[in-house]
């Protein structure tokens, strides 16, 4: 007999996996540094560059942040939901809010025959959440309920601020990968130091592989991220059924969401794209850890 695990426990083994993936991520940022600070020794020409795309890249990450909510909605066309007319979608949420010691979010609708919901907010009190149309239509009150339960697990574990940090973190290391890059075509290549000519090899090799590595390790960390809310999700319910009948049915649509960016996919419950690589598990993989508990 397969041994049962504990949601708590689940909760803090991914919490535990996603703070190690973030480890590891600023440490090739520190290691990136490092050896192209070695390589450069004598030119400033690179760090004011640098400097200058980083304050921009966190400019830009910072804007998109606070106004995160907004910009998802627009970009699905979302709605208001009225609670006259969608007064179920407001009890489970209220129900669950109650249950979970959150308080209530703004509700949206977004138009599309796809079962999928997502949150967004840079904190619980600014947090919103959005469900298809489909997903009122095609599941039943237990089903709706662990799926929204699922995206308030994002709102607890405030998943909107701890996925920007990584961007914010991997997209710093893209930047100084390609300037770095582009830096090398103004380096003067007259210079016989052998020390500087191994850090500048050790440099290009880290340029080109570090946003590649990096970029598997953001997938990664969305994944577990992903788990944790399942697993918050049956904290809140007390009942994995639930969202493991919701995933199923998920798992039976086989027609892709073209309406979404691939911008916002991330935020999503099941990935809208139906694609093998993605910043989500598997159904399959989510359906069994659910199983477990």
């Amino acid at each position: 007999m397969e041994k049962r695990i504990d949601f708590r426990d689940q909760i803090a083994k991914n919490k535990r996996k996603s703070f190690f993936l973030m480890a590891v991520v600023f440490s090739v940022i520190v290691l990136l540094g490092y050896v192209i600070s070695k390589a450069f020794e004598s030119s400033g020409y690179f760090f004011i560059i640098m400097i200058f795309s980083i304050i921009f890249s966190i400019s830009y990450t910072l804007f998109s942040f606070y106004n995160s909510d907004k910009i998802a909605l627009f970009s699905v066309g979302a709605k208001e939901a009225k609670r006259g007319e969608y007064r179920q979608f407001y009890d489970i949420v209220e129900g669950l809010t109650i249950a979970s010691g959150l308080p209530m979010p703004k509700l949206y609708i977004m138009p599309s025959r796809q079962i999928n919901a997502f949150a967004s907010g840079r904190d619980p009190k600014h947090s919103v959440i959005c469900v298809t149309e489909g997903a009122l239509e095609k599941l039943d009150k237990k089903e709706l309920e662990g799926v929204l339960a699922h995206e308030l697990g994002h709102v607890e574990s405030y998943d909107i601020r701890y996925m920007t940090l990584i961007a914010v973190m991997v997209g710093i290391i893209s930047i100084i990968s390609e300037i770095f890059l582009r830096s090398l075509w103004f380096k003067s290549g007259d210079s016989n130091d052998n020390r500087g000519s191994i850090f500048m090899i050790i440099g290009i090799a880290l340029a080109i592989l570090a946003p590649i590595f990096v970029f598997f390790i953001q997938m990664a960390i969305s994944r577990k991220r992903e788990f944790t809310a399942d697993a918050s999700a049956v904290k809140f319910t007390r009942y994995p059924a639930g969202l493991i009948s919701a995933l199923k049915k998920i798992g039976q649509e086989n027609q892709p969401e073209k309406k979404v960016s691939k911008a916002v996919a991330p935020l999503f419950f099941a990935n809208p794209f139906k694609e093998i690589g993605s910043t989500h598990p598997s159904i399959q993989k989510r359906v069994d850890a659910l199983q477990n508990m």
